[in-house]
């Protein structure tokens, strides 16, 4: 064994979340230039000048998970006040476009900002960013030492933020009582219509009338060794496509490269994928507000452990997670999930920042325990379950979130101490 290094739209049955406040639209930026700036926002209302202003100060890595988890922070401040004005800073290199899709959200500032290495000019990088706040709320990872050490941008960022920016009511973290906060909220992203009837499209000229529709992430923007191979991905899609006569399945994900993160399949990976006889619908390198309409319309998001599992929960549609790799599933947005966790004494999973171990497949390429053949073989049955209580819709939120950290403790050998979660939902369960 060797270890592998950490580097750095159709009705739906649940409700849609209805945020209180002005309900305002933004439009899609459909060009995102790598520099600071504002992405988005919407033109001051009547006496806005005098109401509170908040920034959720959350510069960290580009996974659109952390982009999606910021937003969840405004979605929070703002249920606490209605009335006062919520920013955000993103990563330049995130998912910055997804604040556009939050009417509770006012502004959006991207920071061209490098994380792994140290920024002597972060100042000038952080010229766009308004100075004076009422409350300036920060990640809590910013107070990590091991966040800390790994990105040394990270530290110079929120220096250098301290020195610029005043908070006249306080500073804090995400999440802090202070400012107010309501916890575990549904983040539901309003996407544009134009990206909606695009995946309404899509779905009517590929095949008939479906059985369900499935969205397929085969991987995320980890090392290529931390998610399923091709081969293990052609057992899943044999049995869905069996035991679902007649399911839609739709291949979703990001080729190209650029300063955002990519899905690190090959090439012929990614077209074996497409050739499979279930006859996927390929939405690789779509725009990402199209991707995430085709996942919007889809019954459940089969994945890995990925950030964009997250921003399939946050438009809706519930996340079959295939869980184990280094993370362990920590978002609940009050949508049904199932998480297959696996076997902890065959399948070694969930080291967090901790070298994840790594075997060889029997394809004779690296992978993770938790991602060879045998465990996806092994758990196929499971996977089969999961999906078919998904896209009948027959499990509840709450039955989820029982059984998930049930399984996940039980994975961590009874030990709950490393255990964490957005909001601490699993302190209720563990």
């Amino acid at each position: 064994m060797t270890a592998l290094r950490h580097d750095a739209v159709v009705a739906k049955p649940h409700a849609r979340q209805q945020y209180s406040g002005t309900t305002l639209r933004f439009p899609y930026a459909k060009a995102l230039k790598p520099a600071i700036g504002k992405v988005c926002g919407h033109a001051a209302t009547p006496g806005a000048g005098s109401r509170e202003r908040l920034l959720v100060n959350f510069f960290y890595a580009p996974p659109v998970g952390h982009a999606v988890e910021a937003l969840h922070y405004c979605l929070g401040h703002h249920l606490a006040d209605p009335e006062r004005e919520v920013s955000v800073v993103l990563n330049s290199a995130s998912s910055v476009e997804l604040a556009c899709f939050c009417p509770f959200v006012s502004e959006a500032f991207a920071v061209e900002h490098p994380l792994l290495e140290p920024c002597p000019d972060s100042a000038a990088r952080q010229a766009a960013i308004p100075r004076r706040w009422d409350w300036v709320l920060d990640d809590f990872r910013r107070h990590q030492q091991v966040q800390l050490d790994l990105f040394p941008g990270l530290r110079d960022y929120y220096l250098t933020s301290d020195r610029l920016l005043t908070a006249t009511r306080g500073r804090t973290t995400v999440g802090a009582a202070a400012p107010g906060y309501v916890p575990h909220q549904q983040l539901r992203l309003e996407l544009p219509d134009a990206a909606r009837a695009a995946a309404r499209q899509r779905f009517d000229a590929h095949r008939g009338p479906p059985a369900g529709r499935i969205a397929v992430m085969p991987a995320g923007s980890g090392d290529r060794a931390l998610y399923p191979s091709v081969g293990s991905w052609r057992l899943i899609l044999d049995a869905l496509t069996d035991a679902f006569p007649g399911v839609q399945i739709a291949l979703v994900g990001k080729r190209a490269r650029d300063a955002r993160t990519s899905t690190t399949l090959a090439q012929g990976e990614v077209n074996e994928l497409r050739a499979h006889r279930s006859r996927p619908l390929d939405c690789f390198d779509l725009p990402l507000p199209d991707q995430l309409a085709v996942v919007e319309a889809c019954d459940a998001f089969l994945g890995p452990h990925t950030g964009f599992g997250m921003a399939a929960l946050a438009v809706g549609t519930p996340w079959l997670a295939l869980s184990g790799g280094r993370w362990f599933e920590f978002f609940f947005n009050r949508v049904p999930f199932r998480s297959i966790i696996p076997d902890p004494e065959r399948y070694p999973s969930f080291t967090q920042f901790a070298p994840a171990t790594v075997v060889e497949d029997s394809d004779g390429e690296p992978r993770t325990p938790s991602m060879t053949v045998a465990r996806i073989g092994e758990d196929l049955d499971r996977i089969l379950a999961a999906a078919r209580e998904l896209i009948a819709g027959s499990v509840t939120y709450e039955q989820c979130l029982r059984d998930y950290f049930r399984a996940l403790v039980a994975a961590h050998h009874g030990d709950a101490s490393t255990i964490w979660s957005i909001d601490g939902v699993h302190l209720a369960y563990i």
